[in-house]
């Protein structure tokens, strides 16, 4: 299964590093990342595996969401296949 990870919020140092540990430690796969700053907003996303994931899927999303609550920043995952039907025309 993969997912779609977003992080928006306003850019500091250590979002990346903090949400990758988090995506790390639950042996989660960053498969491709796309990130940018647009002035002083950071917005990144990820499509991530979880077929070797250590944790369930609501683990994973309570786990980021703890995370962007330190970063400052708002942490969402979506499960692939939820993401494609929310944006298809």
């Amino acid at each position: 299964m993969r997912a779609i990870v977003t992080v928006i919020g306003v850019d500091r140092m250590g979002i990346i590093a903090g949400v990758s540990q988090i995506l790390a430690e639950l042996r989660v796969n960053v498969l491709d990342i796309s990130q940018t700053v647009l002035q002083e907003y950071f917005a990144m996303i990820m499509l991530a595996d979880l077929s070797q994931m250590t944790c369930s899927f609501a683990e994973l999303s309570a786990k980021l969401n703890d995370e962007g609550h330190l970063l400052g920043v708002s942490i969402q995952v979506q499960r692939e296949e939820v993401f494609k039907a929310m944006h298809q025309v």
